[in-house]
């Protein structure tokens, strides 16, 4: 997605933010859906870092009687020692680490049981052998893998994950986001999803087939995610 500026340049769209907002009104959200599907359905919200640390410790310490699987990227997450202020201050489960390349990026969230589960992504983070290593390091702490699912990660990345969920004990949860028919012709693969449930099937290896005749048909598109700014205009995390 993006907008256009005179002259042809495409540069992304932009939304407007507002964190005292945001904290009023999510918590009046997350009352509406129990108060409409009951306690058993399990809730989740992504804060995409927006947040200050002592932010996301209200919002956490606001959202617990609506009982979350879980409240992940409330914060920068680089700043691994924010997350003490959080965790103090809210029992709401705390997941972290999308944009995490390194095993020390997650050394004190895990050591300290600063987090719930770990959001790294195999496509990110250097592949399977890596991400198995941080997920063996995070049982000993009894922190859950809830891996980064977009579908930037591709199917190759979501194959890789999936069947690394069941390889370890430890397994939380996978984000999945389905892809389109486009890139189903292009990466062929036999992961399914139904139910709320993702099977990677029975083909060998990770199980996906890149397509390169059918990439071919699909020439590269410039997309933007949104840019958020402030009332006063200033630049804010996406």
């Amino acid at each position: 997605m993006t907008t256009n500026r005179p002259g042809g340049a495409a540069v992304p769209p932009e939304e407007v933010w507002n964190t005292r907002a945001y904290l009023h009104h999510l918590p009046t959200v997350f009352e509406a859906v129990r108060n409409e599907f009951g306690p058993d359905l399990p809730l989740l919200h992504d804060g995409h870092h927006r947040m200050t640390p002592i932010q996301a410790a209200k919002l956490g310490k606001a959202l617990e009687p609506y009982d979350l699987f879980r409240l992940e990227d409330t914060t920068p997450a680089e700043h691994q020692e924010a997350f003490r202020l959080i965790r103090h201050h809210t029992t709401t489960p705390l997941a972290v680490g999308e944009a995490f390349n390194h095993a020390a990026d997650f050394r004190t969230l895990l050591t300290e049981r600063l987090i719930d589960y770990v959001r790294a992504a195999a496509t990110h983070f250097g592949g399977i052998t890596p991400l198995r290593k941080i997920m063996d390091t995070a049982a000993e702490y009894q922190i859950k893998s809830g891996f980064h699912g977009p579908t930037d990660i591709s199917p190759v990345g979501l194959a890789a994950q999936a069947h690394l969920g069941l390889a370890i004990h430890n397994f939380g949860i996978q984000e999945y986001m389905g892809d389109s028919e486009a890139t189903h012709s292009v990466f062929r693969q036999s992961m399914t999803f139904k139910d709320g449930l993702l099977h990677p099937g029975d083909t060998p290896g990770l199980g996906v087939e890149l397509d390169e005749e059918a990439a071919a048909a699909h020439p590269y598109q410039q997309a933007y995610l949104p840019c958020n700014r402030l009332a006063d205009g200033t630049i804010h995390d996406w």
